[in-house]
């Protein structure tokens, strides 16, 4: 009997005890390994006796505590087949505080050096105590040598034995499957100290685990970081290097040291790189300053793993980072053991800024089918039931989907083990049909048959959710119950480890097995528990955004704690919820109606991308089809998710919903981390209507997996794939399939670095996609042989109605056949056919091929392609390569290639030279409508009119000609062509030629020339007059902006006499504008002089000639006196009639003088106008005395000393009446006579309106009294002159004296309009009309005096006069009855 034996105080209990123990010596060790995790279960042990070693392990456990030991014999009573009434005994004895030996608590505080293995034993004082002392090198590396033998034991022992808990398969614990690797690039600056771990990966080959360190000396990145969602096997891994560095296959490394940030966290002090590695790892066992000199030398071959960097993050104090994260961070920067490699696992999310940019990112992406299959067949290796599982994974889609996370394939595993034995097969469908189910069946394939204890499964998940709240992931005896932990031990809900804080401190910690199984039982509690009411429970009914907030410092622990509580609102889970409630089926009801109503208010929302997952995720697990419905009918139309990673699961989860949805749907991912094997998901699901991936993680294995999906999706019109890794071997899958999608309108291929090859299997499929309109292939970088290639493609394929490749784009736009419902339902070749027939006969192509680097030799391929090729709308060869030698081959080409509208050979290298060979080039060219050549801002556009029709035979031709005789002008058929040679550089050196090249384009039609913006200069515009009769008629030319002087400028006016052609000239001097018109009705049959022989087209022309005027537009140039004169001078031979229009800032006195003078050597003139021009207050007398120097001045119309108008008649016209206006001119009375006075000097005024001015009552008293003087025959207007009633009478006295005036008219209301009409001869009857004059009582007696006088007035009407009654009378009675009309109003 041992001493703890006889301290218990029973012998016999114990000696029961040991015995019960000894006959199942695994399970003992076992829950040594769970109690006792540091525990060394060394081979030396088994040559003691099989009782021996039970009561060495007793002791040990024993010496833990109470809470360990009463957790122990809890577990020996409900795993072990323990007789009833030692059952009792066990349970009542040592069951309980009581029953734990007090006696043995001085013993158990003096035993923590006793926990640890003997081999394992370090001394009481840390590292940085020990003394340094001189040691030679041969005892220094004995000591580093030993420490690693040590370090390599300890893992071993570690790993030596996976033993599987009640119920489970020996491979629970021994299956191992490397998930899918993928290297990732990333840029790890990001501002505010913080990174994204959601970065773009690179397809290529799977990383090995070998792979993932380089070995190289000085090579690689230093630190990697393992990216995994939750589930993906990361600590698995991590544990996994260990395990194979224990066994001698990572001899790469000496010292390889795992730590968990999740017992890091719990670490309150700075620590120093030894304090980590030998305070809480394995410390030597003597010497600590040596081994770790010896660690430090040999950093590069020493490996630190940190597995849940995402645990790590906790919010950060005033002080900055946590310890360990401080740690972290100088270890990662090589501030701390320099040269060491690191690797460290994280969740997807926001990493800390220590990570050096060059980190080397790793992206776990789980399972694809081949590896779920692989892991089936090692966990039922050598079982019956292997075959029946392969059959269940093949059979039910939904739980193929949840293998692609490993953590769900093991736990599909454990529950299929379970249940294949009792179950037909094909039930897992029913069973397992979700991730809520699938951890339901773990917890009853746990539990011994018949012995799920409830009350223990709800108080355990409420340690979970209690856990959840607080952040808490660790556990100690003291936070839960020894019940409850022997229950977690049985059912393999917990897992237990040491948890080292520090030197000497030490302690048992447990967590869950997974941190999903946390938020299972949590969700459990929140359902059955009594405790939760359903308004508690509907608070955790939340979705949690997967985009990582910049000031959320640590990813939350219950995102999946939703979707458990969504799972288990599903009806199939109502029994067992049920039973975990004791029956309280009303209270389970009404919990799962209040979740399902949450989610029914959350579907009718508007949620981000990671939402909408979430949301998916949550209502698939529900089974509700309702709700299914309600969800897929409010997403939106286009439904976009962007940066934030997505599983095979997540898309499987989404293709679920959109089964239950009608309308169509744009799927959108851009910048989202995909599995290669997403694409799968999608398989079937034939709502989606446009599919776009926008991702560098997207590969050859993406696009695999994309083309199996691709013809399943019977509605998909638009597929993108952009900005990804696809090879050749990618692409040749892709193009596979898309024949088999039909339906297909637009496909992009943007951005994928797509060799040349690769693109020109891309386009070999346009013939075989009937609907399809658009082609990208934008970004890929092919070179100009490809490009030939592609246009090439674009001239044979029938549906190509344009290629458009600038830079970096590469677009194919495509017109497919109008099909009617009969073609449709034809055969696809006899569809195919007839489709290539009609386009055949009515397509028309359009050629972009702008900056691609085309030389000459490619003109020469080009221009041979397109002459075999449609016709051509538009051909744009812009920013290329092509210099003067390419430029004329093309324009050489124009006229064969038939282009409908535009050729662009914009930027091409054109010199001045090369004009004239261009020019030469299209001179025969008929279509030709406009050529724009701008060398200064590199422009060669040559835009196309229709083909003209056939030549209509003489007879119709000649009677075309004669029905032109009763168009009027403006209704002339136009023809005409632009030549337009602007921003030259032209010079008079370059003209000679230039017209010669000219010369063949001018009898194809009237010509536009524009030579603006060049060089000519005075002496290039005197030349350039000197060619243009030898150019035929011009419809215009432009010669803006040429640098003229002024007497340059006037030069041009020799043209009207010299051009036939010429019959207006614009001239705006200061800005350089001028411009000389044709005819804008003529057309070229009359211009070119080509029908002599027609007397019609002669007669008509003669006609037209004598009929339109020339018109002389000189504005914003200094008019002076010499200037006028010449410019009269040249103006003398220019045939008529002519039209001057001048204006400038102001004309001086002198200088109209001038012109006026000048006006009778002009014979031909027949208008003269001064606008905005300013004009002195003598105008108006220089202008009234023309009237009667020039006599075929007709009208002078002067307004406002800004506008001035001059009307001549011409030499076939009489000499005749005339008028003058001078509206505006500030006249006044001292004005009046002098006016008046040059007025008398002509033979017949007809009228002169004088209104507008400053006459007043003085002005039109003189002007009266001047009037019989002046010959007016007409109108005389002086309204608006400020005049008043005192007019209105003088008015009235004068009449007698006028014997010529036949009406006069008075208005001083608002019309204040004074207006006298007169007859040539003398007027027996006279009309007086006064309006609004508001007479007062002073003014009737001189009214009625008036009134008495004329005696020839014969009407006189009086009209709102405010004459009141007694006014009117008093003026009756003095007023002789007139002969005529007197009116009263």
């Amino acid at each position: 009997m041992d001493p703890v034996g006889l301290q218990l105080g029973n012998k016999n209990l114990w000696s029961c005890l040991v015995r019960l123990l000894t006959k199942d010596p695994e399970w003992l060790n076992a829950k040594m390994k769970f109690f006792l995790p540091n525990t060394d279960l060394d081979s030396r042990n088994e040559t003691l006796d099989p009782e021996q070693r039970v009561i060495l392990q007793l002791n040990k456990l024993h010496v833990q505590g109470s809470d360990t030991w009463q957790s122990f014999i809890h577990c020996v009573c409900m795993q072990l087949e323990v007789p009833l009434d030692l059952e009792v005994l066990l349970l009542s004895t040592f069951g309980y505080d009581d029953g734990f030996t007090s006696q043995l608590g001085a013993e158990g505080k003096s035993q923590p050096e006793s926990q640890l293995h003997h081999g394992l034993k370090r001394p009481h004082q840390s590292c940085g105590s020990s003394p340094r002392r001189k040691q030679c090198k041969k005892q220094q590396l004995e000591l580093a040598k030993k420490y690693l033998q040590l370090l390599r034991t300890s893992a071993q022992q570690r790993y030596r034995s996976q033993i599987p808990g009640s119920g489970q398969p020996h491979a629970f614990h021994q299956v191992y499957v490397p998930p899918i690797l993928r290297r990732a690039t990333a840029s790890l600056d990001t501002p505010e100290g913080a990174i994204m771990g959601d970065v773009k990966v690179e397809d290529g080959a799977d990383v090995s685990i070998s792979d993932l360190f380089n070995t190289r000396v000085n090579k690689g990145p230093r630190v990697t970081v393992l990216l995994g969602k939750a589930g993906m096997g990361k600590t698995t891994l991590a544990h996994r290097l260990c395990q194979k560095w224990a066994e001698g296959h990572l001899n790469c490394f000496q010292a390889l040291f795992l730590f968990e940030f999740r017992q890091l966290n719990l670490i309150t002090r700075f620590l120093t790189p030894s304090e980590l590695l030998f305070d809480l790892y394995l410390s030597p066992e003597s010497d600590h300053d040596t081994v770790f000199q010896y660690l430090e030398k040999n950093a590069d071959q020493v490996l630190l793993i940190f597995d849940g960097l995402d645990e790590a993050l906790q919010p950060m104090g005033p002080d900055g980072p946590g310890p360990v994260l401080t740690l972290f961070s100088h270890l990662c920067n090589g501030t701390l053991l320099p040269g060491c490699r690191v690797m460290a696992t994280s969740r997807p999310g926001k990493l800390p800024a220590c990570l050096p940019a060059e980190a080397a990112m790793v992206h776990m992406l789980g399972f694809d089918g081949p590896r779920v299959e692989e892991y089936v067949n090692h966990f039922f290796s050598a079982q019956p039931s292997r075959e029946g599982a392969l059959v269940e994974l093949q059979t039910n889609g939904r739980l193929r989907s949840l293998c692609a996370v490993p953590a769900l394939c093991q736990v599909a595993c454990l529950c299929l083990h379970h249940l294949l034995p009792d179950h037909a097969p094909g039930q897992s469908v029913a069973l397992l049909p979700n991730m809520t189910q699938l951890y339901m069946q773990m917890v009853l394939a746990l539990s011994p048959p018949g012995h799920l204890l409830t009350s223990s499964l709800l108080d355990l998940g409420e340690v979970a959710l209690r856990g959840l709240e607080t952040g808490k992931v660790i556990f100690y005896a003291k936070d839960i119950a020894p019940p409850l932990i022997a229950f977690g031990a049985t059912h393999s809900l917990l897992t237990s480890f040491c948890v080292r804080t520090g030197p000497g401190h030490q302690q048992t910690g447990y967590a869950f097995t997974h941190l999903s199984l946390q938020e299972f039982l949590a969700a459990l509690h929140l359902m059955a528990s009594p405790k939760v009411n359903k308004d508690t429970l509907t608070q955790y009914v939340t979705l949690h955004s997967r985009w990582v907030q910049r000031t959320k410092a640590r990813l939350g622990l219950s995102d999946h704690l939703p979707t458990f509580l969504a799972g288990l609102a599903s009806c199939t889970c109502r029994p067992f919820l049920s039973h975990l409630a004791q029956g309280n089926e009303d209270c389970v009801g009404a919990k799962q109606a209040a979740v399902v109503q949450v989610l029914k208010k959350l579907a009718t929302r508007k949620l981000t991308g990671p939402k909408v997952v979430e949301l998916c995720h949550c209502v698939d697990e529900t089974q509700e089809p309702e709700l299914a419905s309600l969800t897929a009918q409010s997403l939106p139309y286009q439904l976009p998710f962007h940066n934030f990673p997505l599983t095979c699961t997540d898309l499987a989860t989404l293709t679920n919903i959109l089964e239950h949805r009608e309308a169509p749907i744009h799927l959108d991912f851009d910048g989202c981390p995909l599995e290669p094997h997403c694409p799968e998901a999608l398989v079937g699901c034939g709502q989606i209507e446009n599919l776009s991936f926008k991702s560098r993680k997207c590969g050859d294995a993406f696009a695999e997996a994309l083309s199996r999906s691709l013809p399943t999706m019977g509605r998909l019109q638009m597929l993108g794939l952009a900005g990804s890794k696809i090879t050749a071997r990618g692409i040749s899958h892709l193009v596979k399939a898309l024949p088999l999608c039909p339906q297909l309108k637009e496909v992009s291929f943007r951005d994928n670095q797509l060799s040349d090859q690769v693109v020109l299997n891309i386009v070999e499929v346009l013939p075989h996609l009937p609907r399809l309109r658009k082609l990208d292939l934008s970004s890929n970088s092919i070179c100009v042989s490809t490009l030939l290639c592609l246009a090439r493609v674009a001239v044979t394929c029938p549906t190509v109605r344009m290629l458009q490749a600038r830079e970096a784009d590469l677009i194919f736009l495509l017109s497919p056949p109008t099909e009617t419902t009969a073609e449709l339902q034809r055969a696809p070749d006899l569809q195919e056919s007839d489709g290539q027939r009609k386009g055949a006969q009515s397509r028309s192509l359009t050629l972009r091929l702008q900056k691609c680097q085309l030389q000459v030799h490619d003109a020469e391929a080009l221009i041979a392609l397109l002459q075999e090729g449609p016709h051509l709308e538009e051909v744009d060869l812009s920013g290329n390569q092509l210099e003067d030698e390419g430029c004329r081959l093309m324009a050489e080409a124009a006229s064969q290639l038939h282009i409908a509208r535009k050729l662009d050979l914009s930027d091409n290298g054109l010199s001045v030279a090369g004009v004239h060979c261009v020019l030469r080039a299209v001179s025969a060219c008929w279509t030709l409508a406009e050529l724009h050549i701008s060398l200064q801002h590199k422009t060669v556009i040559f835009m196309f009119a229709q083909e003209p029709e056939e030549q209509k035979g003489p007879q119709e031709r000649a009677a075309f000609l004669d029905s032109l005789m009763l168009q009027m002008p403006s209704e002339l058929p136009l023809s005409s062509r632009r030549m337009r040679l602007t921003h030259c550089g032209l010079q008079e050196k370059h003209l000679e030629q230039l017209c010669k090249a000219l010369g063949g384009s001018c009898h194809l039609g009237h010509l536009h020339l524009d030579f603006s913006g060049n060089a000519l200069g005075d002496e290039g515009a005197a030349r350039l007059a000197q060619l243009l009769p030898g150019l035929g008629a011009l419809q215009s030319l432009n010669l803006s902006e040429n640098g003229l002087s002024l007497d340059a400028v006037l030069g041009l006016v020799r043209c009207f006499s010299t051009l036939q052609w010429l019959f207006r000239l614009d001239i705006s001097f200061e800005s350089q504008h001028i411009l000389l018109r044709g005819d804008k009705t003529s057309r070229d049959m009359w211009a070119t002089g080509s029908l002599p022989d027609f007397p019609a087209a002669a007669k008509f022309l003669g006609f037209r000639q004598r009929c339109i005027p020339r018109s002389l537009c000189l504005s914003e140039c200094p008019l002076e006196p010499p200037s006028l004169t010449r410019l009269c001078a040249t103006l003398k031979d220019c045939p008529g009639p002519l039209e001057l229009q001048l204006s400038c800032e102001f004309l001086s006195d002198q200088s109209l003088e001038t012109l006026l003078d000048c006006l009778p050597q002009l014979p031909q003139l027949s208008l003269l106008q001064l606008s905005q021009t300013g004009l002195s207050p003598k105008s108006p007398f220089l202008l009234a005395n023309t009237l009667s120097l020039c006599p075929r001045v007709k009208k002078v119309d002067l307004r406002s000393l800004h506008h001035a108008t001059l009307h001549f008649r011409s030499n076939e016209e009489e000499e005749g009446v005339c008028c003058g206006r001078f509206t505006g001119c500030s006249l006044s009375q001292e004005h009046v006579e002098s006016l008046c006075w040059l007025l008398s000097k002509c033979k017949d005024l007809s009228q002169v309106d004088l209104s507008a001015n400053l006459l007043g009552d003085s002005g039109l008293r003189c002007l009266l009294e001047c009037l019989p003087q002046v010959p007016i025959s007409g109108l005389l207007d002086l309204s608006h002159n400020s005049i008043s009633q005192e007019s209105a009478l003088y008015l009235l006295e004068t009449l007698p004296s006028c014997p010529r005036v036949r009406e006069a008219s008075v208005n001083l209301g608002s019309e204040q309009s004074f207006r006298i009409h007169f007859s040539r001869e003398d007027q027996a009857g006279k009309t007086l009309r006064l309006s609004e004059c508001s007479f007062r009582p002073e003014h009737v007696s001189r009214l009625a005096t008036g009134l008495s006088k004329s005696l020839q007035l014969t009407e006189l009407t009086l009209t709102q006069c405010c004459l009141g009654q007694k006014q009117l009378a008093i003026l009756l009675s003095l007023v002789g009855r007139p002969a005529g009309l007197f009116s009263l109003s």
